[in-house]
């Protein structure tokens, strides 16, 4: 297990909400934020972050996504690149009290063969998609590391990218899955408060911070081109967890320098049995600050957004730093063939345009829709 991140995070007190670094962002002045946009774009200090996330710096939010889209533009293009998901199976031996999957959920269930999975990504073929990401639950009896070898068999013709969001396994199990073509591994802490974690997670193996914490780690050891990371917006203080979610990016780019790092975005969505009314939905125009601040430190980091937000933020999005987005999700098995009726969903899609109506949104910015991963 590697210890170096949690001891970092441990020491910082990030992992537990640490009141000195919610202090620190807390207190910053117009002259913190001044001197942190003054810093050369793409540097990453942890106190620069926290300037830039600070309630202080909404202030210059207008100065902070002129300067993130400029620096996102020099390093990426104009350029959007464009994706789907396709999910395996919404069985699951978790608990997770946000998530249309729990296992205490009384809702349909499906699972899909690889031959089927493969009719699902037909369809996603013909509508443009050449970068899909395979999801699923956590059901480890089904969706094995043979299942997703010989699905990676049967669409590797077809897409020029292969990545996977799934349970977190074993570095040889990753190894295993790159061999077979698979190239990315999409991975949320969800929360990196300790304690908050456990009571979002209350049972399962999912229910293993420290566990869920290595995988990426374990990802960039197996030589994975793309390693995926995020947390849930809506379960902790925003600010907090950017910090921390900046500090394992940082551990990673140093690290497995080979390996591309990307962030995603996800806010908490309307899901079957669960109660949302003990969510903290974060504000379009925090959501903003954040994107930006993450890309003013980070200019080489992917940005993610999925079908979770709405039309018209995502469209605002694209001139801001955002290099990548779902497009035309649907989030149960089965559910572009339509083979598996009612199955239950992971969440409620937001954004429900065709892959064909992102795209002409992207072009009417001046960008390019980019299908195809190179």
């Amino acid at each position: 297990m590697n210890r170096q991140i949690q001891s970092a995070l441990t020491a910082l007190g990030l992992d537990d909400h640490g009141g000195e670094w919610l202090r620190r962002v807390e207190s910053a002045n117009a002259g913190d934020i001044e001197r942190a946009l003054a810093e050369p774009p793409g540097s990453y200090r942890l106190d620069r972050l926290a300037a830039l996330v600070s309630p202080a710096a909404k202030r210059r939010l207008e100065d902070m996504a002129a300067a993130a889209r400029k620096l996102t533009v020099r390093r990426f293009g104009k350029t959007v690149r464009l994706y789907a998901p396709l999910y395996l199976s919404n069985y699951c031996v978790n608990s997770c009290v946000y998530c249309g999957f729990n296992r205490d959920t009384d809702a349909p269930r499906a699972r899909l063969t690889p031959k089927e999975a493969a009719a699902e990504a037909d369809v996603l073929a013909a509508a443009g998609f050449r970068d899909i990401l395979l999801v699923s639950s956590e059901d480890r009896e089904f969706i094995t590391v043979d299942y997703l070898r010989e699905l990676a068999g049967r669409l590797s013709g077809r897409f020029s990218s292969i990545s996977v969001e799934i349970y977190q396994m074993a570095a040889e199990e990753y190894e295993a899955l790159f061999a077979a073509g698979i190239d990315g591994v999409t991975i949320y802490q969800e929360t990196y408060d300790r304690a908050l974690y456990g009571r979002c997670h209350p049972a399962g193996p999912k229910s293993d911070y420290d566990n869920r914490l290595d995988a990426p780690g374990r990802i960039g050891s197996a030589g994975m081109r793309e390693i995926g990371i995020g947390v849930l917006l809506g379960l902790g203080d925003w600010r907090i967890e950017t910090l921390a979610l900046a500090e394992h990016a940082y551990w990673l780019i140093k690290r497995y320098w080979k390996s591309h790092v990307s962030i995603s975005f996800p806010r908490l969505r309307p899901a079957e049995g669960v109660d949302g009314s003990s969510f903290r939905q974060i504000p379009d125009a925090e959501l903003v600050q954040m994107i930006a601040a993450l890309r003013l430190c980070f200019s080489d980091v992917g940005l993610v957004l999925s079908t979770r937000e709405p039309a018209v933020l995502r469209d605002r999005l694209i001139e801001l730093g955002i290099t990548k987005v779902s497009a035309a999700s649907r989030t149960s098995p089965g559910a572009y063939t339509g083979r598996c009726g009612e199955a239950v969903r992971q969440f409620e899609v937001e954004d429900t345009r065709t892959a064909s109506e992102v795209a002409a949104v992207i072009r009417s910015h001046g960008y390019d829709p980019v299908w195809k991963d190179w």
